[in-house]
């Protein structure tokens, strides 16, 4: 299972951050959210580490934007976040971009409406509901993934905290990738807590 901590906004945060066990970590390109990632920012961005990848997280951006920002910051992954269609999705996975699309999860019909992305991505995230786009704090029922069985690798988001660490060790499911970890370590928006965040991960992969 892979670690990924999204809404990640100043770089002195983040080179803390590549101290740590993560494998990703996601930078918000929607101007309305108060994690949006500063442009300005992009030498310093990629001048960190390479070890961890980085996730450009999009809420309906126009197609060139999107490209626009995956080479500007030097993207591995983008995150589509809003009501892009399964050809949006589709022609930025042919120009050999690793595609996340996020799904709200409330019920079982909300599983049941992500096949027809299954050919258009290459990974699923489920997250909580909210009116934000992401980054509410809110969970939803991890239950509910019972009822997947797509195959398609996702990600579980949506309001993880640190005292979930036992709770996620005994999450099984055969297609879970990884965690999304969010609002619930932060300082401020766009701002982690890394401290945390190390005793979170120690204690996820401790025997």
């Amino acid at each position: 299972m892979k670690i990924k901590v999204c809404g990640m906004k100043v770089p002195e945060n983040m080179r803390d951050l590549a101290k740590l066990p993560v494998d990703m970590m996601g930078l918000i390109f929607y101007e309305k959210s108060p994690r949006c990632v500063d442009k300005q920012d992009a030498d310093r961005i990629n001048a960190l580490s390479p070890k961890i990848s980085k996730v450009g997280v999009f809420v309906d951006a126009p197609q060139n934007d999107v490209l626009d920002n995956v080479e500007r910051f030097q993207l591995q992954f983008v995150q589509l976040h809003g009501q892009e269609s399964p050809n949006f999705c589709y022609t930025l996975k042919n120009k050999c971009i690793n595609v996340i699309k996020s799904f709200n999860i409330s019920n079982e019909d909300d599983i049941d409406s992500v096949g027809k992305y299954a050919d258009a991505c290459d990974y699923f995230l489920f997250d909580a509901p909210t009116p934000q786009y992401g980054g509410s704090g809110r969970k939803f029922d991890w239950n509910i993934l019972q009822h997947y069985h797509a195959g398609k690798p996702f990600f579980l988001s949506g309001g993880i905290a640190p005292e979930d660490f036992e709770r996620i060790r005994s999450f099984q499911h055969p297609s879970l990738y990884a965690i999304d970890l969010n609002s619930r370590f932060e300082i401020a928006p766009g701002v982690k807590d890394v401290a945390k965040l190390k005793i979170f991960i120690q204690s996820i992969y401790s025997k």
